[in-house]
């Protein structure tokens, strides 16, 4: 019999819940958008976020039973995101996964959101789909896959996480302002191309010069200490990306929402893009070489970029790993995956976990 895990996510706007075998094989990965119901505002909003998790959890967790043809006896244990995120979201998620540990007596695990982008990388749509080449065929068999430098890029997160073990990091650096997609969003919002920004500005730079618009360096400021992003720091900012695209939209008379026809949108989301991967890959290249790592496993939404999966494959070929497109943003079956290796690291929670917004990692 598998070691099989219900999973359950809730921590921004996607009502997820999955069942996987072994934290390898997706039996089911069942998604609740909420994408639709925030574009209008341009971003999350919290509390409506909550209320649409509320509805959509109970249909979630059936479907993703259903489709998985799995009985609740059949189940070794209930993981669940207890954090980062919104803190409403989060509740609804946790609650749901209590009451379930409860009426059915089984163990609960409590899991770190982040934690979940990284064991993405471990997992397969089914058993039949294990080519003797991919990558997780790779990592499993290899006798010493460890370390592991992973880059976790969100709308909440940018962070450089050196993996030593499973359960096991160090974290490296992350960003000091807004996170990666956040500055997507915020980007795409000046250019009015819409929400989710990570695509828009995607689909805009097609057809726009990368090169028309230089974006300086950022500087990090760490407390007191005022550092260049060359140095041996492995930290990331991109406020400083943003402000220079909002003062590029006020150069060609977009700043009053007159002569809006004349910015060159598709230049400047062109040379955004361009620019904040290069930074994502050069301080990942950066820490890859001084730690000797194995691999880079690229996690979270805004590792679905395009041209950050380009770029990276160029600097690192086969030793880079990205999550297939449906396991890139947030979903449960990576909280299952992530909540099975906890498992059997022997981790219990008992009905007392609290939700924890701002949760680390390691």
């Amino acid at each position: 019999m598998p070691t099989r895990i219900l999973a359950i996510e809730t921590s921004c706007d996607e009502t997820a819940a999955a069942v996987i075998d072994d934290g390898r094989y997706i039996r089911s990965n069942v998604v609740a958008s909420q994408t639709d119901l925030h574009r209008r505002y341009g971003g999350v909003f919290p509390e409506m976020a909550s209320r649409a998790h509320i509805e959509a959890i109970a249909p979630v967790i059936d479907s993703a039973m259903a489709d998985a043809q799995a009985s609740w006896d059949s189940l070794s244990a209930v993981a669940v995101t207890k954090g980062p995120g919104l803190p409403g979201s989060l509740v609804v998620g946790v609650n749901a996964a209590k009451g379930i540990c409860l009426a059915r007596d089984l163990p609960l695990i409590g899991v770190n959101h982040l934690e979940g982008h990284i064991y993405s990388h471990w997992l397969e749509p089914s058993t039949n789909a294990a080519p003797e080449a991919s990558f997780v065929h790779r990592l499993l068999h290899s006798a010493s896959p460890f370390p592991l430098l992973v880059l976790i890029v969100s709308g909440g997160h940018t962070e450089l996480v050196l993996m030593r073990d499973h359960g096991q990091y160090q974290l490296l650096g992350h960003t000091v302002d807004d996170a990666v997609g956040e500055a997507f969003d915020k980007v795409a919002r000046l250019l009015d191309l819409g929400y989710p920004g990570g695509p828009a500005i995607q689909k805009a730079a097609q057809t726009g010069n990368p090169q028309r618009f230089k974006f300086s360096r950022p500087r990090v400021s760490l407390g007191a200490k005022t550092v260049r992003a060359t140095s041996d720091e492995y930290m990331f900012s991109f406020s400083g990306a943003k402000t220079h695209a909002l003062r590029l939209v006020q150069d060609h008379g977009g700043a009053d929402g007159r002569h809006a026809a004349h910015i060159p949108v598709n230049d400047i989301a062109a040379s955004f893009q361009d620019a904040v991967t290069d930074w994502l890959v050069e301080k990942t290249a950066r820490a890859a070489d001084a730690f000797d790592v194995k691999a880079v496993l690229v996690g979270g939404g805004v590792s679905a970029n395009k041209l950050l999966r380009e770029k990276m494959a160029a600097r690192f070929g086969t030793a880079v790993s990205f999550p297939p497109m449906a396991l890139c943003t947030d979903n449960a079956a990576m909280i299952g995956a992530a909540g099975y290796y906890a498992f059997m690291r022997g981790v219990r929670d008992d009905l007392t976990m609290d939700v924890v917004p701002d949760l680390k990692l390691g």
